[in-house]
């Protein structure tokens, strides 16, 4: 028996799609990785990559966009969703590169991976790697940055410095309990996370799933990886064709990151800014996000995709 889904809404556009398949992946030091397969069988194959506080249940409304005419693999990061949470040692960028590795190798074929914000971070972490170089034709990466992620954060209303660092590294790292889903809660999510026009059910929605996160993997997470990051040496190996998509209104991973971006990836394929969206585009926005990740499918993996059977770090659930 399967163990219950995350916290999520369970009806209308945002809830979760049903999956075609679930299994698990064993990553490189022994955890073990949820794993969904949607869409279609014989179809080119996503795979998506969720960001901090989030799960699979983040991807419906892009899996929707997206089911017809793809083979869409999403995964829950280690301490999310149905993932166990890491053990000592387990929360670094090189645990979220081997991770998105194995559900690579998983996938039996050549990909094109979109990884929003931690999971923008993880392909980052991931490049260069044997599995990225062989497997994947092209990423997109949607409301991330590679480094100084506290310094231009602008979730605190405070002019950039020392204070507004150091309240955004408590707030952030905060292992405090959200408490259930209330109006005020969710309008607090909405202002660190969403732009103004966002819809009472993408509050909802989003609000769910991040409240669903255990407090200690938020904590350790935003501590371990978030507060430190600095992946500005890896873009030079992520040779790959790259999109990047970023918010206008995003507080947690401003514009200027994506900038950054754009200016030092080797393949930059452009740089899409949303006016008046967030940080949660693929909630916000789900068919903009799906039609790019689409146009990398388009133009750089060619072919239907040749899903193979699975390998034997696999783990079918009943």
């Amino acid at each position: 028996m399967s163990a219950p889904r995350p916290g999520h809404v369970t009806s209308g556009p945002y809830a979760p799609v049903p999956a075609r398949r679930e299994f698990t992946v064993t990553s490189a030091d022994g955890a073990e990785i949820h794993v969904e397969e949607h869409g279609r069988e014989d179809g080119p194959t996503v795979v998506l990559a969720h960001g901090w506080t989030c799960s699979t249940a983040f991807w419906a409304p892009v899996i929707r966009h997206l089911a017809d005419g793809h083979r869409v693999i999403a995964y829950d990061q280690r301490g999310h969703g149905r993932s166990p949470a890491a053990g000592p040692g387990g929360h670094t960028t090189t645990a979220l590169a081997d991770d998105l590795c194995a559900v690579l190798e998983a996938a039996g074929s050549r990909v094109v991976v979109a990884g929003h914000s931690m999971g923008g971070m993880t392909v980052m972490a991931a490049a260069g790697r044997p599995q990225m170089r062989e497997r994947v034709a092209a990423a997109l990466l949607c409301n991330t940055g590679s480094s100084r992620l506290l310094h231009e954060s602008t979730v605190a209303p405070l002019s950039a410095g020392r204070l507004r660092y150091r309240v955004q590294k408590a707030v952030l790292g905060s292992s405090l309990p959200l408490g259930p889903v209330t109006p005020l809660g969710m309008r607090v999510l909405r202002y660190a996370t969403m732009g103004p026009a966002a819809t009472r059910e993408q509050m909802e929605a989003c609000a769910r799933i991040v409240h669903a996160c255990p407090r200690a993997v938020r904590a350790s997470w935003a501590r371990d990886v978030l507060a430190v990051l600095d992946l500005d040496a890896n873009l030079a190996a992520l040779d790959m064709p790259v999109g990047v998509v970023a918010g206008e209104k995003d507080r947690l991973t401003p514009p200027v990151h994506a900038r950054r971006l754009a200016g030092a990836l080797p393949h930059c394929t452009g740089l899409t800014v949303l006016p008046g969206l967030g940080h949660m585009t693929p909630v916000e926005a789900p068919e903009t996000v799906a039609d790019a990740v689409a146009a990398l499918v388009r133009d750089h993996l060619s072919g239907a995709g040749d899903p193979s059977p699975a390998l034997p770090a696999v783990k079918e659930l009943s």
